[in-house]
């Protein structure tokens, strides 16, 4: 009774897993793709370029990547992406080791391959390599430092069971199914991810069920939530896909434990809370536009996290004016109450951002850059930005530029 207090969706969750059994006998559906998670119960296509990670509405997958015959494996692609960094920001503050950050930097963006098997029973997917993560209102971390202390240098990876067209299972270390931006620079609308984003998981290791039944598609997983390396995150997600192909997405996790993690990428604050998003993607010729909101919690546990929630708020945008340059944006608010600090600026904080993104893309190449301005609000000093966390605003200016093949 008190695990289903904590975690409200997860009847809906063991309805999905309940209706799995009717799917394994009906192979009529094809599968709408959910906001910012991993890909839900598809048809077993023909290989196709990047068939995962998933990639948002600004950059596209290379249209012929190699394809390799493995044998009893099957057939292969082999893509990557290669690019690199450069940042000014103002107001550099100081990152979690107490060093302050420079003012500028030059860094390797991504040098990834991703290998996708995409046909047949069994699938699989894996992503190796080095990369950066910038995020607005939090310090720059660069790759030689980021990927070591966070995902290592094979941060996705999983095998993927399609015994028909409407259900599949995965298992490894898998995208997140929450929030509306994912983790790497190439996926996104922006270089940067958002500070609503900064409440998110990223990559969880464990097992996840997926489900299409005609315009509705579900997915369950029970993983490690904040990549905590305690399995006992549970996490739903259902999306209805409109006759126009828009979306509208219900996503939600928690714990169904108390897991005493706290760590860089799992802090006790975010991991062992609960956080829901509600996302609606729109696209309309040139334009595309996703505006979504989201809920995160914080329980209060003796010695380990303090209790308080965040409430966030944010649109993102892109707009095509021809096929090789496009204009994107992100504007977003989020809130925060109660002792736990979610926002890293003081009890009670707020802050507001906004950033632009102008891309260019021919072929391989694309080059593109951030604009953005970050205000914080409520926040208490000493923990804002600049050396000694005592200026409440910051400018960011990214510019990334590389190939995808």
């Amino acid at each position: 009774m008190k695990l289903l207090k904590r975690l409200p969706w997860a009847a809906p969750a063991a309805a999905c897993l309940a209706a799995a059994g009717v799917a394994l006998a009906d192979d009529q559906a094809s599968a709408p793709t959910p906001a910012g998670g991993s890909t839900p119960a598809t048809a077993a296509p023909a290989v196709t370029p990047m068939a995962n990670p998933s990639l948002g509405p600004t950059l596209v997958a290379y249209p012929n990547p190699p394809v390799f015959d493995a044998g009893p494996l099957g057939k292969i692609t082999v893509d990557g992406v290669i690019d690199a960094l450069a940042m000014y920001q103002s107001t550099p503050a100081a990152d979690i080791h107490g060093r302050v950050n420079q003012q500028g930097y030059g860094d390797l963006g991504n040098a990834q391959i991703i290998i996708n098997k995409s046909d047949g029973v069994v699938q699989f997917y894996f992503q190796a390599g080095a990369y950066s993560v910038p995020s607005l209102g939090t310090p720059y971390y660069k790759a030689t430092r980021f990927d070591s202390s966070t995902y290592g240098y094979v941060p996705q990876g999983f095998v993927k069971i399609v015994p028909n067209a409407t259900f599949n299972i995965e298992v490894g270390a898998l995208p997140t199914l929450i929030g509306n931006e994912s983790v790497f620079t190439f996926q996104n609308y922006n270089i940067a991810r958002g500070l609503v984003w900064n409440q998110t998981p990223d990559i969880s290791r464990g097992v996840q069920f997926n489900l299409t039944q005609g315009a509705l598609a579900f997915s369950f997983a029970v993983t490690d939530g904040y990549f905590s390396g305690a399995y006992s995150s549970i996490a739903g997600l259902a999306t209805y896909t409109f006759k126009n192909s828009d979306t509208l997405t219900f996503e939600g996790q928690g714990n169904a434990s108390t897991p005493r993690t706290n760590t860089f990428v799992a802090p006790a604050q975010l991991n062992d809370g609960m956080i829901y998003d509600l996302i609606y993607i729109h696209t309309s010729g040139p334009w595309t536009l996703s505006p979504y909101i989201q809920y995160n919690s914080s329980q209060y546990v003796p010695g380990v996290s303090r209790s308080g929630y965040a409430l966030g708020a944010a649109l993102l945008a892109k707009y095509s004016f021809t096929p090789l340059w496009s204009l994107a944006g992100r504007i977003e608010y989020i809130g925060s109450s109660g002792a736990a600090d979610l926002l890293t600026y003081g009890d009670g904080s707020d802050a507001f951002s906004l950033t632009l993104t102008p891309t260019f893309r021919k072929g391989i190449f694309f080059a593109r850059g951030d604009v953005s301005f970050v205000g914080i609000g409520g926040g208490v000093r000493g923990l804002e930005f600049g050396p000694t966390g005592e200026s409440g605003h910051q400018f960011r200016a990214l510019l990334e530029t590389g190939v995808m093949f």
